[in-house]
């Protein structure tokens, strides 16, 4: 033991010497190691920082309080929750019937010793110094010491005053406004005064103000509704502090009434599941991750890291050779003084450990350091401040020693390789005989072959990517270990080659413990990279073939549907000034109750219409039943199948502005859309509807619309298999040719015809041709203009299909160029060390001085070319295996969907394979020309003159 201890430390010490003898290479190795412990340290730290405590999120949402009580929504019944309230589905069933509504009362919830402090949130049209920006509205009084933890107050103070307000500090740096400025919203005759700026540790990014309870959502509130706008909604919960906590019992009684509470007491001591009522329904399902799913997720990381610990030590390997190279003649003193085997390759193996831990410390402290220098950058990316700044060491030192294990794993292969050369050779700098290891590469053909089963396999006969991926991972690794077979297969090539690139080869192939692990480094990073880059093109190519236009190319739309379209005149105007328009196409809605309502609102006084699909165009999959029962059960399969093909079961034009797709609108909308068709033009010049969906119209060539102004009655009778009321409009129609395509719109209605059937229409928008695509500096100009508008626009200019894998194509390839040169200079640093004794030998019988470095030049590309076709044919592969899975399990869908009536609704899926010629270009050509110029631009033409050593 203690000889043991004596050796490794003389090994250690050897081992500290050389690295701070060799700066330059240890360095190079220490980073290559220290990089990927920085980032997995730092993101360590983040994550950990980040994620907060129950008593941290308690003290964030509930402040100071014991509880916080909100409206369930469902008008007072029971429910049923979640210990955190974020589930709370009714007790009683409603699938057969329509849900209640109106409001739980929340005071009869509370215990009767209960503090309670209303919060209330809405939401308004504030005005800034860039003109409207929606904006949170919060009523609390925030002065309240149960309120403390919530908002952080970061200067000035919090109202105290009816006429004043809070800002938080991402509001104020949006809106241009500070404090001290005066603030007022779009509808109200009042200003506030900003007194105080605060921010929401839990929302960084939220733009609110802080007003007192009644002296903002109120008045605003009543003064829209003077104008006939309709009202702000408001949502409103309670603190609550109780003497002795809110218990779980008091959570249940809540329920009762229906009412939610998220309770300190509950949260940081929680009940049994079995007390949990929620959680014995048997329609509940908990939606979390499984075992399985979290077995398979840690085994996909526990493969990203050995897969990047094997780059690694593919990478740093050849560095340690070079150094037991370097130091041979020191290594073979050790051997005449008495060392043995076991000695050398302690010595190797120390100068990886050395690195290693040094790689860990310097790794480690870098992202701590970096992290907590970083951490309101890091807060505001990812829009909350951390907890605290939660060090684990015990999870530091596991990635600490990560990197121990890294170095010590690189250095294995090189300890072996010099300790088997005699002390004779090390002394003399003889390289001896070197015979290749057969068993490696026997090994690999069987990965190779069983990894290639497995992934054909999951391809032909399963639906598991996983299997495919693990296939893949087992065939690319044992390509790595059939490396050094396959080196010797390129060494056939040199007798075609002239002098520079042959000699290259053939010191590749005889010095295949250098050269293997460079290219099975390079393979590795190309293969995954080529893998990638197949599967991303394919679904680029498979996401453009299912891309649906909006407009005709280079056409715009701009609609808006709330505020009853008072601002749909400026936003026209707008888009007509900013864009280089041809034709402006405005269109209505046809609203039902008040026109100030919003579209979908269903506010009081507000409905809807919709349009009646006639008894006989209904599809027979789809029309509703008295008992609410699915009307596919009645067909088989094959009567499934067949009615999918039926013109009545055709999916409608899809995207909609309106809820039944109808616009109201002239012929100057189907000169915009590209609808070529006269007849349409007269159609509605003669005051009738054109339609581009045909189960629209019924026999007499009409379509009917129901005006609903009830909408609750609606629902009821439609849940009940009934005739919505509400009066019906008929109105003469066309029906446009089919195949027509109409951009999501169902029909349009002349504005004559609407009037005419006594039916009011609001603003909505307009669609406008474009002479050219709108520039960047256009579209910024009209984003400004229309952002002082303050209301919501649906803006769309028709691009075309836009591939958003072009620069993940792109990072692929400098990434994987990187690495290639990165491995094929470290080869090369390690064939100009072996090879001195060649070049003395060519510049003393009369070479010129610029073979030294075309030879070096063309070192570094033999190597970079073995590695990235080996690797481009290991990355296809997996990635075809892929996309065939895919193809499968898509399919299967499809067919599912077909037999269960559903399949009217899709397209057959359409999965292709697409191989990145491009990327596999630029790997195959430009990166190793690149390693091979850049090689021979950093080695000196001429070497240092020595005495040739005897061989």
């Amino acid at each position: 033991m203690t000889n043991w201890f004596h050796s490794w430390r003389a090994a250690v010490r050897i081992a500290r010497r050389d690295a701070w003898r060799f700066k330059g290479r240890s360095f190079l190795v220490l980073a290559m190691i220290a990089l990927p412990i920085l980032g997995v340290s730092a993101a360590d730290l983040t994550v950990r920082s980040a994620e907060l405590s129950t008593e941290e999120n308690l003290a964030r949402t509930l402040g100071a309080a014991d509880a916080r009580l909100a409206d369930a929504g469902y008008g007072g019944a029971a429910v049923h929750q979640s210990l955190n309230a974020e589930t709370s589905p009714p007790v009683e069933n409603y699938d057969n019937k329509p849900f209640p509504t109106g409001k739980a009362d929340i005071a009869k919830a509370l215990p009767k010793n209960a503090t309670v402090l209303e919060d209330s949130t809405g939401y308004g049209k504030l005005r800034t110094a860039h003109g409207l920006l929606h904006t949170e509205i919060r009523e609390l009084r925030t002065t309240d010491p149960m309120t403390h933890g919530i908002m952080a107050l970061l200067e000035g103070r919090f109202p105290q005053k009816a006429d004043e307000v809070a800002a938080s500090a991402h509001f104020l740096e949006v809106s241009g406004l500070r404090v001290g400025s005066s603030l007022a919203a779009r509808g109200l005759d009042r200003e506030y005064r900003i007194v105080g700026a605060y921010e929401l540790p839990n929302d960084l990014k939220a733009d609110q103000v802080n007003a007192l309870p009644g002296g903002f959502l109120d008045p605003l509130g009543k003064a829209l509704t003077a104008a006939g706008m309709p009202e702000q909604d408001k949502s409103t919960t309670y603190l609550a502090h109780v003497p002795g906590g809110f218990t779980w019992n008091m959570v249940k009684e809540a329920n009762t009434k229906g009412v939610t509470v998220v309770s300190r007491a509950v949260l940081l001591n929680p009940p049994a599941k079995s007390e949990v009522p929620l959680y014995q329904r048997a329609d509940y399902t908990d939606y979390g991750l499984s075992e399985g799913a979290e077995a398979a997720a840690l085994a996909a990381v526990g493969t990203v890291v050995g897969l990047a610990m094997l780059e690694i030590c593919l990478l740093a390997g050849p560095a340690f050779a070079v150094g037991a190279r370097r130091s041979r003649r020191q290594l073979g003193l050790v051997g005449a003084n008495g060392g043995d085997r076991r000695h050398i390759r302690a010595i190797v193996l120390a100068g990886g450990l050395v690195i290693g831990a040094a790689a860990a410390v310097v790794g480690t402290v870098l992202g701590i350091v970096l992290t907590f220098a970083l951490r309101p950058v890091l807060e505001d990316y990812i829009g909350q401040r951390f907890g605290s700044f939660d060090i684990r060491p015990l999870e530091l030192l596991g990635i600490g020693l990560l990197a121990v294990l890294t170095g010590l794993l690189a250095a294995i292969v090189p300890a072996v390789t010099a300790s088997r050369q005699t002390v004779l050779a090390s002394l003399t700098g003889r390289r001896g005989v070197r015979r290749s290891n057969r068993v490696l590469p026997m090994i690999g053909l069987v990965a190779v072959v069983l990894g290639a089963a497995i992934a054909l396999y999951g391809s032909v006969f399963s639906d598991q990517f996983i299997i495919v991926a693990g296939g893949s991972a087992l065939a690319e690794l044992g390509a790595v270990a059939m490396t050094p077979a396959l080196v010797g297969l390129f060494g056939r090539a040199g007798r075609w080659l002239p002098l520079s690139p042959r000699l290259a080869l053939r010191d590749a192939v005889r010095n295949r413990g250098r050269t293997a692990p460079a290219v099975a480094a390079v393979l590795a990073a190309v293969a995954g990279t080529v893998a990638v880059a197949t599967y991303a093109a394919s679904d680029d190519a498979q996401a453009r073939a299912a891309y649906e236009a909006r407009l005709p190319h280079g056409a715009v739309y701009a609609m808006v549907t709330e505020g009853g379209g008072r601002d749909v005149p400026a936003v026209r105007d707008a888009v007509q000034k900013n864009l280089p328009v041809e034709l402006r196409a405005d269109v209505d809605r046809i609203a039902v109750g008040k026109p100030t309502c919003d579209l979908y609102s269903g506010g009081e006084g507000c409905g809807r219409h919709e349009v009646v699909i006639p008894k006989a165009n209904e599809c027979p999959l789809w029309a509703s039943t008295p008992d609410g029962s699915d009307p596919a059960e009645k067909f088989s399969k094959a009567e499934r199948r067949k009615l999918a093909e039926d013109w009545r079961c055709r999916e409608g034009q899809g995207m909609s502005f309106t809820e039944s797709g109808l616009v109201v609108g002239d012929a100057k909308v189907l000169k915009v859309l590209g609808i070529e068709d006269p007849a349409a033009e007269k159609a509605l010049a003669d005051g009738k509807v054109v339609t581009f969906w045909r189960p629209l119209l019924d026999k007499d060539g009409r379509i009917s619309i129901r005006l609903v102004t009830d909408t609750e009655k609606a629902d009821a009778a439609a849940s009940e298999g009934k005739e919505p009321p509400g009066e019906v409009k008929v109105l003469p129609a066309y029906q446009a040719p089919e195949g027509t395509n109409a951009y999501g719109l169902s029909g349009i209605v002349p504005p004559a015809a609407a009037k005419a059937a006594g039916m009011t229409t609001v603003p909505l928008g307009a669609y406008y041709s474009t002479g050219r695509m709108p520039t960047t500096e256009q579209r910024q100009k009209l984003d400004d203009e229309l952002a002082r508008t303050g209301v919501g626009i649906d803006l769309h200019v028709e691009e075309g299909f836009v591939s958003e894998n072009s620069i993940v194509l792109l990072s692929l390839t400098v990434f994987a160029g990187l690495i290639t040169i990165g491995a094929a200079g470290i080869a090369t640093g390690l064939a100009q060390a072996d090879a001195e004794a060649d070049l003395k030998t060519l510049a003393a019988v009369g070479a010129p001085p610029r073979v030294r470095r075309t030879l070096s030049g063309f070192q570094c590309g033999v190597v970079a070319v073995m590695g990235v076709v080996l690797g481009s044919a290991a990355g296809v592969l997996p990635a075809i295996g892929l996309r065939l899975t895919e193809r499968r399990e898509q399919m299967k869908w499809y067919q599912e969907a077909l037999d269960q009536g559903y399949g009217a609704m899709g397209d057959v899926p359409h999965v292709p394979i697409i191989v990145p010629w491009g990327t596999l270009a630029a790997l195959l050509v430009a990166v190793p020309l690149g390693a091979a110029l850049l090689a021979a631009l950093v080695t000196r033409s001429r070497g240092a003159l020595a005495r040739r050593a005897a061989t």
